[in-house]
């Protein structure tokens, strides 16, 4: 693999612009910088597969090996529960990764489970109410962090010390942790994004590089995956990130097998998916390669 080519975007990015796939060619991505402005990033061009993909460098890219994750055991996918979370952002992963059982075999697959800062029941931004199955006192070590999005994610979720104190301890304990839409803006607090590339929900990319001017934002693409953190703009979307992250650990065939129980194509064919940010550095199959 090859270490691709430079796209130098030093003027302010038009947001409306980006990557779009059109019979598998692709635009370059805007790179949206601090105040707008960003140096020189790398891009690399389409595979077969994945959309786009980001390369920090070559040297970096034998330095990542895969981690080590647990065979003799489900992993254990934790999902962030907070007031006002949102039922997409929570419940797309949750379906994917709850699916996952009955198709991994012989490994037992993903155990998901809800954490909040008390068992009192949490009321979604829809409506919802959900109990939590265990408080950040009694979670368990995670090997997935999730954190949906919710009502304050973007304001007062931020100040809430105690829960960002507990996304960083997870968080950097995890193997893999995932952000759905303005969930990105509780792990940039929790300094979970410091040194990745990362998206998060279109309408506030301006306020996002306001709040942390210093992060890598990509915008356009449905998800960046960018060594441990994965980072979706949410929504719908939120569904193809968690299909990706199945297929990098147990492989392509368990996640199109997920796919065809939900009735979502795996993988994607090339008119109907969304440009999006892969580590090339991380083999696919981690845990069931593909024969």
């Amino acid at each position: 693999m090859g270490c691709g080519v430079f796209y130098d975007t030093r003027q302010p990015a038009d947001l409306s612009a980006g990557a779009r796939l059109l019979g598998g060619d692709f635009a370059p991505v805007d790179l949206l910088a601090t105040r707008m402005i960003r140096p020189p990033r790398l891009l690399v061009p389409a595979l077969p597969f994945l959309a786009l993909v980001i390369l920090p460098g070559c040297a970096a890219a034998e330095e990542l090996g895969p981690p080590d994750l647990p065979t003799d055991r489900a992993l254990r996918a934790g999902f962030l529960l907070v007031e006002g979370v949102y039922n997409t952002e929570l419940m797309a992963p949750w379906d994917v990764f709850q699916h996952v059982q009955y198709h991994s075999a012989p490994h037992p697959g993903i155990e998901v489970f809800s954490v909040a800062a008390s068992l009192d029941p949490v009321t979604t931004a829809e409506g919802l109410r959900i109990l939590p199955d265990y408080t950040f006192d009694t979670a368990p070590e995670l090997d997935i962090l999730v954190v949906p999005s919710a009502r304050n994610s973007r304001g007062t979720d931020r100040q809430n010390r105690p829960m960002i104190d507990w996304v960083q301890q997870a968080g950097r304990a995890a193997d893999f942790v995932v952000s759905l839409c303005w969930g990105a803006f509780v792990l940039a607090e929790a300094g979970l994004l410091d040194d990745h590339a990362c998206t998060t929900f279109p309408q506030d990319f301006r306020s996002f590089v306001e709040a942390f001017p210093d992060l890598d934002l990509r915008v356009n693409v449905s998800f960046v995956h960018d060594g441990a953190v994965l980072t979706s703009q949410g929504g719908a979307r939120s569904y193809e990130v968690a299909m990706y992250l199945v297929d990098l650990l147990f492989g392509q065939e368990v996640a199109r097998s997920i796919g065809a129980g939900l009735l979502i194509e795996w993988p994607p064919s090339p008119e109907n998916r969304m440009p999006f940010v892969s580590d090339p550095r991380m083999p696919r199959g981690l845990l069931l390669p593909n024969p």
